[in-house]
């Protein structure tokens, strides 16, 4: 496995791959549920390049870039055991270099709710360093997680907007045995606060529960349920608890599919999100379990 840190050597490696590249972007300190995006890419592409870039532009002010957990001599071991070929490390200034003026902004209700609302220019700094890490990689395919489903519903907007030649391919959400979906953010927590913070998982499973047993429901009704049930924890700070359309994340007055029920609390020094997608087909995807 080659470790690329700039812009240059990392565009004329990409010339030397067999086709199709599969691509896994990640802010390192990785877990499982990255390690199965790059082992997807493994088995469905003949070449496989990651990126581990903390991205300074997604984090306000008052976030925790600069506490954010890191490892990179540990992430190049677990990205060489799940067959990486090529890994991108570049720094800050590689990425936005003195100068730099051209942001990628996404528009719509994607760049007012839930996260966008909650963490303002967010997303902002999400799609410019996707494109540009798209424009340096050249991916055929580009792999990312259903947890974090508004990121998801950002890029996918934005290669479609774009005409980006890169094909999406979304993974469900890997979690925990006690349904806690893996979070680099996890490592935040004590004892404690690791167990309350599967309340995010509960209040997911309550909604489901009750969309099945009442098709055709109020959403408002999903909502109060998980919101209920996040209040109940006292070590839990609710920050949203929404169902709304995955692809736009334009709220809904009643269920229908697809819907995505989302959610997001503090606990502890932890800022933690969580989903449940009802597909087209009426089927959930909830996640999977590690082994």
């Amino acid at each position: 496995m080659r470790v690329i840190e700039t812009v240059a050597e990392m565009r004329a490696a990409r010339r030397e791959l067999a086709l199709p590249v599969g691509f896994v972007p990640t802010m390192g300190y990785l877990h499982a549920g990255h390690l199965s995006l790059a082992q997807t890419a493994r088995a469905e592409g003949a070449a496989v390049v990651a990126s581990i870039f903390v991205n300074p532009a997604q984090f306000g002010p008052n976030e925790d870039l600069s506490r954010y957990p890191r490892d990179l001599p540990r992430d190049l071991d677990l990205l060489a055991s799940a067959g990486v070929d090529l890994v991108f490390t570049p720094s800050a200034t590689e990425m936005y270099p003195a100068g730099f003026a051209t942001w990628v902004e996404p528009g719509g209700v994607l760049s007012e709710r839930l996260e966008a609302a909650s963490r303002p220019g967010h997303f902002r700094g999400v799609a410019t360093v996707v494109t540009k890490l798209f424009g340096i990689v050249a991916p055929d395919l580009a792999y990312f997680g259903q947890k974090d489903a508004q990121q998801v519903a950002v890029i996918r907007r934005m290669i479609a907007d774009l005409n980006l030649p890169v094909e999406l391919r979304v993974l469900p959400t890997v979690r925990e045995r006690d349904g806690l979906a893996m979070s680099s953010r996890n490592a935040y927590l004590n004892a404690e606060e690791r167990a309350a913070a599967t309340v995010l998982h509960r209040a997911l499973q309550a909604g489901k529960v009750l969309v099945e047993a009442e098709p055709g429901l109020g959403a408002e009704r999903v909502v109060e349920e998980m919101h209920k049930v996040i209040m109940a924890e006292l070590r839990a700070q609710l920050e949203y608890a929404d169902v709304c359309d995955p692809d736009t994340c334009a709220p809904l007055e009643s269920m229908r599919t697809p819907a995505l029920l989302a959610v997001s609390a503090r606990v502890g020094p932890a800022r933690l999100i969580d989903n449940f997608l009802l597909r087209d087909d009426g089927t959930w995807e909830t996640g999977a379990v590690t082994e």
